[in-house]
């Protein structure tokens, strides 16, 4: 039975997606990151989005290889999951098994009780991720648009 397709749009927002931000360090990319959750989410407190994923950081890295991390905890005060997708303009480390620099990000945050949807939610991302397609789609989208459609709209083949 194949695996279910990821569907991302309950997830995803535009207002969430970012491309080419700049690589500084993963510090600086999760306030960045905090900041635009809070913007489109302004009950979850930038300070606590930031120290969560900092927090979650220092338990190992979310990065997967291939130039991709998936940073993800939990967090109360968060009705669903929110999904946070950015491209770098410069690959950053990021503690990755490969040694590579990562470019492209999918933050996700879940309610503290979501335990089966975090898991489904992280196998689907990470599935996708593994797509070639799919990661050189994200990096070849132009602007924040480009690459929520793609994100959103990919089906990986059947």
């Amino acid at each position: 039975m194949p695996a279910p397709t990821l569907d991302l749009r309950g997830t995803l927002t535009l207002a969430r997606t970012l491309c080419h931000a700049p690589g500084v360090s993963k510090k600086r990319l999760f306030e960045t990151a905090a900041a635009l959750i809070h913007e489109d989410q302004p009950h979850l407190e930038v300070s606590d989005i930031f120290a969560k994923f900092l927090a979650r950081e220092k338990l190992g890295s979310t990065a997967l290889g291939d130039g991709i991390a998936i940073p993800h905890c939990r967090i109360g005060n968060c009705q669903r999951a929110l999904g946070t997708l950015i491209t770098l303009a410069d690959p950053i480390d990021f503690d990755a098994p490969d040694e590579q620099r990562i470019d492209v990000l999918f933050l996700l945050l879940v309610p503290e009780e979501a335990h089966q949807e975090h898991l489904n939610l992280l196998a689907g991302l990470a599935r996708n991720l593994s797509s070639i397609d799919y990661r050189q789609g994200l990096r070849d989208a132009k602007d924040a648009a480009a690459l929520y459609k793609f994100a959103i709209d990919f089906k990986l083949p059947a």
